[in-house]
C-alpha cells in the first residue's frame, strides 16, 4: 500500500509538502507541486475527491471574501450563496477581511493558490489596485455590492434608495436633515447613498448643512460618535439649532446614533426622526422600531452564485445585475 511517506520519498520532498499539495494549503512552488502530483497520479494514491480534481482540474470549491462576519448583511448574503451552490455540489471557503483592504488582495492570491473554481467578493471598494488584482488572478469572479466594468456584479440601487428615503423625510415635513455616511472609496455605500441624499435635497431646494454631514466607519460606536459631532457642531455654530432628522447609511450606524440621542434626552421621532439601511432583524425591536431600506441580501447571494456557476461552466450569464429595494417604514420616522 502506498503511503504519504512513499510519495514524499519518490518526489524527494517532505511529508508536509505532500500534505500541503493534497489539501491545497500552505505555500508550495509550482515545480514541486507538479512533481508531487505526478507521483500521486502514477502511484494511484489519491483521495477520491482529489483524484477527481486532478482529472478535471476542478476542486468544486468557491471562495467567498467578505468584509466582516459580524453583520446580518454578510450572513444573509453567505446564506444565499451557500444555498445555491450546495445544490450544484459546491462547497464554500470563507475569508473574512475585517474591513482590511490589504486582506482583500491577500485572500484573492491565497484563493488562487488553493485552486478554487471561482470567487465571490462582497466588495467594499473599487480601487484600481483591487480591480487589477482581480484581472490578474484570472479566476471566474462575481462582486456583490459594487460594480466595475468588465467584472460580473450584483449590486443594489443605492442611489435611488437614498433619494426615495430622503424624499420620504421631506414629505413628512423635515427640511433640516443630517447625514451619517462612510468613506467614499466604498462607491455603493459611501458615494451613491450620499449622492442620492444630496441630489434629493437639491431637487427640493433644501439647504445642506455641511457640519451635519459626518463620516463614520462600519460599527455602532462610530455611529454614536458621528451623531455626537452633528449635535456638537449644531449647538456651537447654530445656537443650539439641531436637525429634525438624520439618515445613516447603515443600520448599525443608525443604532449608534440612536444611543447617543437617547442619552441626550432627544426623543425619537418627536424631536428627531432617523432611518438606516439594511433591514437588520434587530431594527424591528428597537424603541421605536427603525425605518430602514431592505435590500434582499439573501437573494443577492443566490443571484451571484448562479452568475458564477454559469460563468464557471461557460454558460450564458448576465454581467451586471441590479436588485431592487423596498422602504420599510416604521415609527422612527
Amino acid at each position: 500500500m502506498v503511503t504519504i511517506k512513499n510519495i514524499a520519498e519518490m518526489a524527494k520532498v517532505s511529508r508536509t509538502t505532500v500534505s500541503r499539495v493534497l489539501n491545497n494549503s500552505g505555500y508550495v512552488s509550482e515545480d514541486v507541486r507538479k512533481r508531487v502530483e505526478k507521483v500521486i497520479e502514477e502511484t494511484g494514491y489519491i483521495p477520491s475527491h482529489y483524484a477527481k480534481s486532478l482529472r478535471t482540474k476542478k476542486t468544486k470549491i468557491v471562495g467567498v471574501i467578505l468584509p466582516t462576519i459580524q453583520t446580518e448583511t454578510s450572513n444573509r448574503i453567505v446564506t444565499g450563496i451557500g444555498k445555491e451552490l450546495s445544490q450544484q455540489g459546491y462547497e464554500i471557503l470563507l475569508a473574512n477581511t475585517n474591513l482590511n483592504k490589504e486582506k482583500e488582495m491577500e485572500y484573492l492570491e491565497l484563493l488562487k493558490e488553493r485552486r478554487v473554481d471561482g470567487i465571490i467578493l462582497i466588495a467594499t471598494n473599487t480601487e484600481p489596485v483591487l480591480v487589477e488584482k482581480i484581472k490578474e488572478i484570472n479566476i471566474p469572479l462575481v462582486m456583490i455590492g459594487q460594480a466595475v466594468d468588465g467584472i460580473m456584479s450584483v449590486t443594489f440601487d443605492d442611489y435611488h434608495a437614498a433619494r426615495e428615503l430622503t424624499l420620504t423625510f421631506i414629505k413628512k415635513g423635515h427640511q433640516d436633515i443630517a447625514f451619517i455616511g462612510v468613506d467614499e472609496t466604498d462607491r455603493a455605500v459611501g458615494y451613491l447613498r450620499k449622492k442620492g441624499f444630496l441630489d434629493e435635497m437639491v431637487a427640493n431646494q433644501l439647504k445642506v448643512n455641511e457640519e451635519w454631514m459626518q463620516k463614520a466607519i462600519f460599527d455602532i460606536d462610530s455611529g454614536h460618535d458621528a451623531m455626537e459631532k452633528v449635535l456638537t457642531s449644531a449647538s456651537t455654530t447654530y445656537k443650539k439649532s439641531i436637525p429634525t432628522a438624520v439618515i445613516a447609511v447603515t443600520d448599525r450606524l443608525a443604532i449608534g446614533a440612536i444611543n447617543y440621542l437617547k442619552k441626550q434626552g432627544i426623543r425619537i421621532p418627536k424631536d428627531m426622526a432617523i432611518a438606516g439601511f439594511g433591514a437588520s432583524e434587530i431594527t424591528r425591536y428597537l424603541d421605536p422600531p427603525l425605518t430602514t431600506v431592505d435590500y434582499q441580501n439573501e437573494k443577492a447571494g443566490e443571484v451571484a452564485a448562479r452568475q458564477l456557476y454559469n460563468r464557471m461552466h461557460a454558460q450564458k450569464c448576465t454581467e451586471k445585475v441590479v436588485l431592487d429595494y423596498r422602504l420599510v417604514l416604521r415609527k422612527s420616522l
